[in-house]
């Protein structure tokens, strides 16, 4: 799905004239799609798959992009990768919209791989590098998960279950081994080949690249949120006495984040649909510690990468 989001904004950017390769793992070959306006055909990965490539993009599971990743470094081309594969590896860079500034670097363009994190990772890195610049101490955040980070078949097995629930069926289970509609999770089941510590693990590991060493390391937990689309998070921030809300809003809307003009309905899973930044609500003091701070925000967790990955593509190309 990712891929497809991707291929869907490249046609819609400066790119769009450019020829387009599709590759994938065996389950996708043959599939007639579109590129760039045109038919194509999903290929499998041979010899020469990447040559006379400029940009690689890397957007599927995290063990197609470490098979793959020595072809492509071969040709030259500028490697970005979404799969979350490449982000701790040595000589990587990763980017999103405003991180260069927050970290106080200049972007990397001799560099030959880039990694662009989820829309969990870049929430929690950027608030952290954000509000370290107002006081903040320490900082914890949990991502809700939407069934769209598993593809197409988790999206089917939610729409699927929710059915059967409603007419008093049992539920099917094939990918999740478990329950996922109407159900909030810290695991799936132990037959799943989707493991939400495995998605955590790569959510933490995406962030300490992001932060590097630049704010204090927010503690992460990722769990599962019945919904189809949309990353949702709560974080929570402890910072030195004094602080306001105008402020902590500023430093989060200074760092990508976009903030409501005035008073109304927070950001969810739904309204952020096909929206390209992370949607924040205004900070709350809680009642019991003034020095506590609670942040709510949401993303959409496919077009958020995507469309980072292209604004990246088109700085290096």
């Amino acid at each position: 799905m990712l891929g497809t989001e991707l291929r869907t904004l490249l046609g819609e950017s400066r790119f769009a004239g450019e020829d387009f390769s599709l590759v994938d793992e065996p389950m996708a070959v043959g599939t007639l799609t579109e590129a760039g306006g045109e038919p194509a055909v999903i290929q499998p990965v041979e010899e020469g798959s990447f040559a006379y490539a400029d940009c690689v993009f890397f957007a599927g599971s995290n063990e197609f992009t470490r098979t793959n990743l020595s072809a492509a470094l071969q040709t030259g081309a500028k490697i970005i990768d979404l799969s979350g594969a490449l982000a701790e590896r040595e000589g990587t860079v990763v980017w999103f919209p405003k991180l260069d500034w927050l970290r106080g670097r200049e972007f990397d363009t001799k560099a030959k791989v880039f990694a662009v994190p989820s829309a969990i990772a870049t929430a929690a890195s950027a608030l952290a590098l954000a509000l370290s610049r107002v006081g903040l101490r320490r900082i914890m955040l949990i991502g809700f998960e939407p069934v769209s980070e598993s593809g197409r078949a988790g999206i089917e097995e939610l729409e699927s279950q929710t059915g059967q629930l409603l007419s008093f069926q049992g539920v099917g289970q094939p990918v999740f081994d478990t329950q996922v509609a109407f159900n909030m999770l810290d695991r799936f089941g132990p037959r799943s080949s989707h493991k939400l510590k495995s998605i955590r693990g790569r959510v933490r590991g995406e962030t300490r690249a992001s932060v590097d060493g630049k704010s204090a390391m927010p503690t992460i937990q990722v769990v599962h949120a019945p919904v189809f689309y949309g990353s949702a998070f709560s974080a929570t921030g402890v910072f030195d006495s004094g602080r306001d809300s105008g402020s902590l809003a500023q430093a989060c809307a200074d760092a990508g984040f976009s903030l409501p003009a005035e008073a109304g309905d927070g950001p969810s899973n739904v309204s952020v649909a096909g929206e390209k930044s992370i949607h924040l609500a205004v900070p709350e003091q809680d009642a019991s510690n003034p020095e506590t701070w609670w942040f709510w925000g949401a993303a959409d967790n496919i077009r958020l990468p995507a469309a980072n990955a292209v604004k990246l593509a088109e700085m290096l190309l």
